[in-house]
């Protein structure tokens, strides 16, 4: 006798029975990424907008007409970019071991793989993010993502097209390596969205992650990162500070943050 169908596998079976694995593995995952950054990411733009919650904006805001043209090359890079990415890299995927047939992963599979990408993700991620801050990277690729100082949380993936490979391949490369579920990956994905989106909101509320979660880098500890002189800047981890607490690269904000320096002298 077959075991019982939870809620949850009952919604993939339905997803799964209208959609073919590639139509879920590109368009479906390109829809469900637009869908969760953009609405995540819309608020901290509405608030520098119109002026809300002011007094836990970590710098000053930035215009509408800048906001817009964020907006605008945001669009064209992610069809331009992003989408063929996730349709050419599905074979490889599949091959690596992909899969969205029934039984979903039991949770703790799905956590601990996860959790798996964020470390390695964090790794690459570090390294990379350290080498597009020497002269010639950052002047020719990495400046790109740097022209808001001021950053909000839909400038988190506005970027050269060169970096947003970059930033895909760390981002792809720890799931490459465990061939997982296609429902352990959406997670994954949403996750990576809504912790860079915060990271770049350019807010530090008393509700922030940072407050609560060890090692957690967040809103304050990556607006530092813009707001310097990209030879200072430091703070070049993408989610968790172990890396920079590690190899000494925290230590300009941390000197900052004890200090209650005013920061924005280095610009």
């Amino acid at each position: 006798m077959a075991a019982p169908v939870s809620g949850l596998e009952s919604a993939w079976q339905l997803v799964t029975a209208n959609f073919t694995e590639f139509q879920l593995a590109t368009v479906i995952t390109f829809l469900l990424h637009e869908t969760v950054f953009f609405l995540s990411g819309l608020p901290s733009l509405l608030f520098e907008r119109f002026g809300l919650f002011a007094k836990y904006k970590i710098q000053k805001s930035n215009t509408s007409a800048y906001q817009n043209r964020c907006v605008l090359r945001l669009i064209l890079y992610h069809v331009c970019v992003n989408l063929p990415v996730m349709i050419f890299s599905y074979p490889a995927f599949k091959f690596m071991g992909l899969r969205s047939s029934l039984p979903l992963p039991h949770w703790t599979v799905v956590v601990s793989q996860v959790l798996f990408y964020f470390v390695l993700e964090d790794f690459i991620f570090y390294w990379g993010h350290r080498a597009l801050h020497t002269k010639w990277l950052y002047k020719h690729v990495h400046s790109v993502h740097h022209e808001y100082a001021t950053p909000f949380g839909l400038t988190s993936e506005y970027a050269h097209p060169a970096e947003i490979l970059f930033l895909g391949f760390a981002t792809i490369v720890g799931p490459a390596l465990t061939g997982p579920h296609l429902f352990t990956l959406w997670l994954w994905m949403v996750l990576r969205v809504l912790e860079t989106v915060e990271a770049h909101s350019g807010y530090h509320f008393p509700w922030s992650p940072s407050n609560f979660l060890p090692l957690y880098g967040g809103s304050d500890f990556h607006d530092y990162h813009h707001r310097v002189l990209y030879t200072k800047s430091g703070n070049y981890a993408s989610t968790f500070v172990y890396m920079d607490w590690l190899f000494g690269t925290d230590k300009d904000y941390r000197k900052a943050k004890a200090g209650g320096e005013n920061e924005g002298k280095n610009l």
